[in-house]
């Protein structure tokens, strides 16, 4: 990886959701615009923020898609992300960073 990029693995897909209440939401269903989680897998040489096996959050619409193995992957900046979330937190935080 180079500079500030990184490389995630996204959680899921795109497909139905459940809403708290157990009600299956439709992928055809109309939303508003809504962010999505991902792991990072690699990091560039000049990400200071974000380490690999973090979980981050991005806008689904700024991203570009690669394969690598077989397997889909999202190259982000880190710039575009909106949260991390970290288990390297201290007792008592809540190991998200906005």
């Amino acid at each position: 990886m180079l500079h500030d990029r990184l490389l995630v693995s996204a959680d899921g897909d795109a497909g139905e959701r459940k809403s708290g209440g157990g009600i299956v939401i439709p992928a055809t269903a109309s939303v508003g615009k809504r962010l999505a989680w991902a792991e990072v897998v690699a990091i560039g040489q000049h990400v200071r923020q974000v380490k690999i096996g973090d979980r981050v959050l991005f806008d689904p619409e700024d991203r570009a898609e690669v394969e690598l193995q077989s397997r889909t992957y999202l190259l982000l900046r880190e710039r575009d992300l909106h949260a991390v979330a970290a288990q390297r937190v201290d007792t008592g935080s809540t190991g998200l960073y906005l």
